[in-house]
């Protein structure tokens, strides 16, 4: 109910009742060539990541409990979890790889509820963002928050957890600053954009696969070997979320189709096609440096945007990504759980392109 003055309140039972009542099943992405029980693995894992999350999403002030389990219960992929759990499968098994699952998971979602007061955005995940759903001060100290809670479970698994964790926020606070920032004269756009998104997404996506390793005991050069492979698959991620960003049909994302272009930023397929722009380009090239939080100009932009060459090109591209990540797999041979690591990437792209 809204009290007077627009204000939220909510009554003193728990906030977050049982995850069957709050939650879709996040969709598993198809992994063809795994085994059936792997993926039985995989799924019931997921769901303790859930669990446990849900766990410290509650909160004493049903407030504080309702707005920190905003973003959570508005779904999601579970990208993380899944490959932190995944990576374990190729050591001993899961572990104390489910905590670190979710402490990663909590640290995206806190990054979220930041981006939401970035972008200004309407919607995440299909549900209102947390920005509007509250408002920014609500949104940036919910954040704040679960990086603290996030920190906290990384306690548990000891001081080079932490230390992980604490490297793997500086970087993707930095890609944050940078993408918020002009490439810098005499450096090449998409260069910088790719080195963006290695920080901003890759770093914590390369993170969950490497604590995966790591708690399952696998040697120094395959924990290197799956972080590398993490952080190739997070940029493909970005790059696949940017075409879906432009390409998708609304209600695909999560988000409003072109929110990248309404707020001016330039992603991979814009970069192209200021780099290749002639003359049959100026049009676009003049909406794209104009002000597009004007529907009018925002729809013919997203028209011409998506009939564009520079949309196949960075397709293509998105599509290299994904693939220079499976060959790092080559080490691991073709076991069970190898095959799946090299699925995941092909769905990473597969869902946009």
């Amino acid at each position: 109910m809204t009290a007077a003055g627009g204000q939220a309140r909510f009554s003193s039972t728990s906030a977050l009742p049982a995850t069957s009542d709050i939650l879709p099943t996040p969709a598993q992405p198809a992994l063809p060539g795994a085994s059936q029980e792997l993926l039985a693995s995989l799924a019931e894992d997921v769901a303790r990541v859930d669990e446990l999350i849900r766990r410290h999403l509650d909160h004493d002030d049903p407030f504080i409990a309702e707005a920190g389990g905003h973003l959570f219960r508005a779904g999601g992929k579970r990208f993380r979890p899944m490959l932190t759990i995944l990576a374990a499968h190729v050591g001993s098994g899961v572990n104390r790889d489910v905590l670190a699952a979710a402490a990663v998971e909590l640290t995206h979602l806190a990054s979220l509820y930041h981006d939401d007061v970035m972008d200004e955005a309407e919607l995440r995940r299909g549900a209102p963002s947390a920005n509007a759903r509250y408002d920014n001060s609500t949104a940036i100290l919910v954040g704040d928050l679960l990086f603290g809670t996030a920190s906290s479970i990384m306690a548990d698994l000891g001081p080079k957890a932490v230390k992980i964790q604490a490297e793997a926020f500086v970087r993707l606070c930095s890609g944050q600053i940078r993408d918020d920032r002009p490439c810098p004269a005499g450096t090449d756009p998409v260069d910088y954009y790719l080195q963006v998104l290695a920080d901003k997404t890759g770093v914590l996506i390369a993170t969950a696969a490497r604590y995966g390793a790591m708690f399952s005991g696998c040697p120094p050069q395959t924990v290197d070997l799956l972080r590398s492979f993490g952080e190739r698959v997070g940029v493909a991620f970005q790059l696949a979320d940017d075409l879906l960003d432009i390409t998708g049909a609304e209600g695909t994302s999560g988000k409003e189709p072109g929110t990248d272009l309404r707020e001016g930023v330039d992603t991979l397929p814009v970069l192209y096609v200021r780099a290749l722009a002639d003359t049959a380009d100026a049009r676009l090239i003049e909406l794209l440096d104009s002000d597009l939080r004007d529907p009018a100009r925002h729809a013919e932009a997203l028209r011409l945007l998506r009939a564009h060459p520079a949309i196949e090109r960075a397709a293509a591209h998105t599509r290299e990504y994904a693939r220079s990540a499976q060959e790092l797999l080559d080490p691991l041979g073709d076991s069970d759980a190898a095959r799946a690591l090299r699925a995941l990437a092909t769905s990473v792209v597969d869902r946009a392109i």
